[in-house]
């Protein structure tokens, strides 16, 4: 545990430590996060797999179009397709290519995150 010149005045027994111990705590909330899979949302340089989250909302189907209200490979919905500007692609996602629905998927992930695919 760091703490600032701040904390130890109000915990004068506290030091702050640093060197191996942080590097190795550091080191074991990644390998937490890793194996929990916590870190599977979208980091940088890397990014989500968009073919694995297709073939698992759509069976991979970009151009689905089953009638369930939502549509394409990663199954947008209308009003999502719009507000992360799909719509300059075409009117549904199903009728987008797989490369334009990626492009406005990852749009839709900075706005509100990984959360809109449940298999993401």
């Amino acid at each position: 545990m760091i703490v600032s010149n701040d904390e130890r005045a109000v915990c004068p027994g506290v030091r702050a430590r640093r060197g191996p111990r942080t590097v190795l705590a550091a080191l074991a909330v990644a390998v937490t996060l890793t194996t929990t899979g916590a870190a599977a949302a979208p980091s940088a340089g890397h990014g989500p797999d968009w073919d694995a989250i297709a073939a698992c909302e759509s069976g991979g189907n970009w151009k689905a179009n089953t009638g369930n209200g939502y549509y394409g490979g990663l199954q947008f919905k209308t009003s999502s397709w719009a507000a992360a500007g799909g719509l300059r692609y075409a009117p549904r996602a199903d009728l987008a290519t797989r490369k334009q629905q990626i492009a406005v998927a990852r749009k839709l992930a900075r706005i509100q995150g990984m959360g809109a695919w449940g298999c993401g």
